[in-house]
């Protein structure tokens, strides 16, 4: 089987420098443009059915790639983004920064867990299990997971155990061929590893 793990694009929170989790926005202009240009490099892929985050910013992505692949999409509530700002999702970084000082900087360690918020064991917890599922249930040749930037970490980092990403950009995707229950990398776009994709198989 062949995995695509796919990160929604641009939003209109990344563009009002919003604090995201699950915030529910919409893609940006430039968003939807970048799922275009996606579409376009996963035509031909074989993707008979994509998983999607049930937020907003992911269901659009899946719907244009949908569209655009002729292939249904199932949304999976597991596959949403971690709920990491609690009541500062979807409010302004610098407004945060002036009202909630401290909470702010507990932010910056994935670790810790502010009031209302979803831990980081959970969440991750969470990602492997639903990621999982659907990789050793599904009888599909090809598939894709439409989800956001903390499940792509939680994959390399706990899943795949391949290591820490330095960037992940709009729409950046990972290929990855499951052979039993080994994974192997085969391709990748607008990701940034702190290590060398070629050399990792689990």
């Amino acid at each position: 089987m062949h995995i695509f793990f796919i990160r929604h694009g641009e939003t209109t929170g990344d563009v009002e420098n919003r604090y995201g989790g699950t915030y529910d926005d919409h893609l940006s202009e430039k968003g939807v443009e970048q799922v275009g240009a996606l579409a376009e490099a996963l035509r031909g892929k074989g993707i008979q059915t994509i998983f999607s985050s049930p937020l907003i910013r992911a269901q659009e992505t899946s719907q244009l790639l949908a569209g655009a692949l002729d292939c249904p999409v199932q949304t999976i509530a597991d596959l949403r983004e971690r709920n990491q700002y609690s009541f500062l999702s979807g409010m302004k970084k610098d407004e945060a920064l002036e009202r909630y000082p401290q909470e702010v900087e507990l932010l910056k360690n994935r670790y810790n867990t502010i009031a209302g918020a979803e831990s980081y064991e959970d969440f991750s917890a969470r990602i492997a299990e639903v990621f999982r599922s659907i990789a050793s249930t599904v009888e599909h040749e090809s598939i894709a997971m439409v989800s956001h930037g903390g499940p792509v970490r939680v994959l390399f980092r706990d899943i795949l155990q391949w290591g820490e990403m330095k960037e992940i950009g709009d729409c950046a995707f990972v290929e990855l061929q499951k052979t039993g229950d080994t994974y192997s990398y085969i391709t990748s776009s607008g990701l940034v590893p702190a290590f060398g994709f070629e050399e990792h198989t689990v």
